[in-house]
């Protein structure tokens, strides 16, 4: 209904705008894990989004070549050395980790939205936000093939070990795989 009911720009300008607040959270987590250049470049996408991008419903840093640093608190446990634990799949929220799982929690409670004194308001947002995900993902059902499972699991693997190292992961690319013959 929200893809329907939701103009172009209209689903644009609430995911630049929730894009804005991630960056927030990206920037303390540049600087949990040492990343002063992520650190840099994040903060500088809030400060041009929040002033020349009304808010964060333009994305004008973008526009400017200032690319956001990918991270989130369960890169931030990754890179203090916590494993992965096993793959789960959190409702609503989709597939994850354990440590991925945590670092979500934390990632929502440290949110300019976790911030809010004003239950409802908070709440609302954070519908807004999972439905303006869940959105933007309905063409993705598009490109699953075979086991919906296995490939969801593969895909959110190799997509976290790619955050995690920052560039392709390797042919053996999960610790979540090895031991995995000795356990079956």
């Amino acid at each position: 209904g929200y893809d329907a009911v939701m103009p172009s720009f209209g689903r644009a300008g609430v995911n630049n705008f929730f894009g804005n607040l991630l960056d927030v959270n990206g920037a303390l987590n540049a600087l949990l894990q040492g990343e002063l250049s992520g650190l840099g470049i994040n903060t500088s996408r809030v400060v041009i989004n929040s002033t020349l991008g009304f808010f964060g419903f333009f994305d004008v840093a973008t526009d400017m070549g200032v690319y956001r640093y990918q991270t989130d608190f369960g890169h931030t446990l990754a890179t203090w050395g916590l494993p992965m634990g096993p793959y789960v799949v959190v409702p609503l929220l989709g597939p994850r980790t354990v440590r991925s799982a945590v670092g979500t929690g934390v990632d929502g409670y440290a949110s300019p939205l976790g911030q809010i004194n004003d239950n409802d308001a908070e709440w609302g947002l954070r519908a807004l936000d999972l439905v303006d995900i869940r959105a933007g993902l309905l063409d993705v059902e598009q490109v699953v093939s075979g086991d919906r499972y296995v490939f969801f699991r593969d895909a959110y693997l190799q997509q976290r070990e790619v955050l995690i190292n920052g560039g392709p992961a390797p042919d053996n690319f999960s610790e979540f795989e090895e031991g995995w013959d000795d356990d079956l």
